[in-house]
């Protein structure tokens, strides 16, 4: 028997205060070397695939004078990309992601350097008659650097999760996101001035160059050591069975990847940008550039914006707003008829498709356990890759059935409303409050809807 009191309780030390949220540190990230490496990579690597795309284009172009070999060259590119995605996320769980993304740069580099050679040996005002064997190296390298590319994502965005710790996710995303998008908007621009100052043969020894700078960066990061799959290396077909099943398991990711996909599909309107530049604003070529770089800049700076003040609450909300916003956002652009205008509507597009892009890549890291990462940033990479080619072919059949203007219109209003009826297909989505709540059911063996339950007062957010 007890022999205190009712009383003696009050006698007692009273619990110690809970200490205070640290501050949010935008810069945590950069903080870790090998974090630092991983940005620097991703910056050269994207500026020279950048750089090298205009030259290609521009090469290609001056080759044939036809649109449809430009055409085929996003096609050799896209059909290698999405035909060994699924197999590439399987490579980037079961071997070393650092060496795959090491070997995919290597094959990049030597892409570069191909193109520089052959174009150096094959092509200029005195070999006129050999066109023909430059196209054909240019579409056999394309279709090498698409399969690399197709082992590089996968392996790249894993061994990011990889090199920080879970809580400082959102902000590695956001710069890592930011990163990828300051290449977006410098380097077509450099691109198309360096084939003017210098020609196709220096560009791609520069875009080279760029290349070799991000194969250095990857070789410098000392990624902390996995643990080996249980059960040893599973089956191809297994392997990629129990990604696919886990990924549709979870509604919150699928309704975010799925309306990405559409926003994507029917949404943009970089295919037929130049109709807009020349037929509608009269802006020429140098107007469409500005046009190319809009969304870019947009994004460029709510990345920014994010790395430093992330969003905390009612993210679900917040993403499918963002998706909204996008779409009211291409509808005024097609009806603008005002340049400075048409620019600003493009740039809020692109901070609108940021904030997506934050929203879809965080919850990817947060939720999914590292050992899955590669198959299923192999599957969001065919969702939104394939989304991308799929898109500038709606845009030129809409433009010729509807007209331009009405297609960009009925795109962001088809937009709008898959956000809608997505609202209404994963409710979960719309009510996912923090991605602390969401990785703490993720851990977990309970369904992924518990994850939307907010966390009781007490906890920490």
């Amino acid at each position: 028997m007890s022999l205190a009191s009712p009383a003696d309780g009050q006698n007692q030390a009273p619990a110690p205060p809970i200490p205070p949220k640290p501050p949010h540190d935008p810069y945590a990230p950069l903080r870790i070397p090998n974090f630092r490496w991983f940005v620097v990579s991703i910056l050269t690597m994207a500026m020279s695939a950048q750089i090298q795309g205009v030259v290609v284009a521009w090469q290609m172009y001056e080759i044939t004078r036809d649109p449809l070999a430009l055409g085929l060259v996003g096609l050799a590119e896209a059909a290698p990309f999405i035909g060994l995605a699924l197999y590439a996320g399987h490579v980037a769980d079961v071997r070393d992601r650092r060496r795959v993304a090491l070997v995919s740069l290597v094959l990049l580099l030597a892409c570069a350097v191909g193109l520089a050679a052959a174009s150096a040996i094959f092509f200029g005002p005195g070999h006129p008659h050999r066109g023909a064997i430059v196209r054909a190296v240019i579409y056999g390298v394309i279709v090498i650097c698409g399969a690399a590319r197709s082992f590089l994502l996968p392996a790249r965005n894993a061994l990011g999760a990889d090199l920080v710790p879970r809580p400082l996710f959102p902000s590695a995303v956001a710069w890592r996101a930011g990163s990828w998008q300051v290449a977006a908007v410098a380097g077509p621009a450099l691109g198309g001035l360096f084939y003017w100052w210098f020609g196709p043969t220096r560009s791609y020894v520069i875009s080279a160059v760029l290349m070799a700078v991000s194969l250095f960066t990857v070789a410098r990061i000392r990624a902390p050591a996995r643990r080996p799959p249980a059960g040893g290396e599973t089956a191809l077909l297994a392997s990629v069975r129990e990604g696919l099943a886990f990924l549709f398991k979870r509604p919150i990711f699928m309704g975010a990847i799925t309306l990405d996909l559409f926003a994507v599909l029917f949404g943009g309107a970089v295919a037929i940008l130049p109709i807009f530049a020349a037929d509608i604003l009269h802006v020429g070529p140098g107007g469409l550039g500005a046009l190319r770089a809009a969304p870019a800049i947009g994004a460029v700076l709510m990345s920014g914006v994010i790395a430093l003040r992330p969003p905390g609450r009612r993210l679900g909300r917040i993403f499918l707003r963002s998706v909204i916003a996008f779409g009211i956002f291409m509808i005024g652009f097609a009806l603008s008829r005002s340049f400075l205008l048409s620019l600003v509507l493009l740039a809020l597009s692109g901070a609108a498709d940021m904030l997506s892009v934050y929203f879809r890549s965080t919850l990817m890291q947060v939720m999914v356990p590292s050992g899955m990462l590669g198959r299923v940033s192999a599957v969001n990479q065919i969702f939104i890759g394939s989304s991308n080619e799929l898109g500038a072919f709606e845009s030129g059949v809409a433009a010729r059935l509807l007209g331009t203007v009405s297609s960009v219109v009925v795109g962001g209003a088809v937009t709008i409303g898959v956000a809608l009826v997505t609202n209404r297909v994963f409710p979960a989505l719309a009510r996912l409050d923090t991605f602390t709540d969401y990785e703490a059911a993720a851990s977990s063996d309970e369904p992924a809807a518990a994850a939307i339950t907010p966390a009781p007062p007490s906890a920490p957010s």
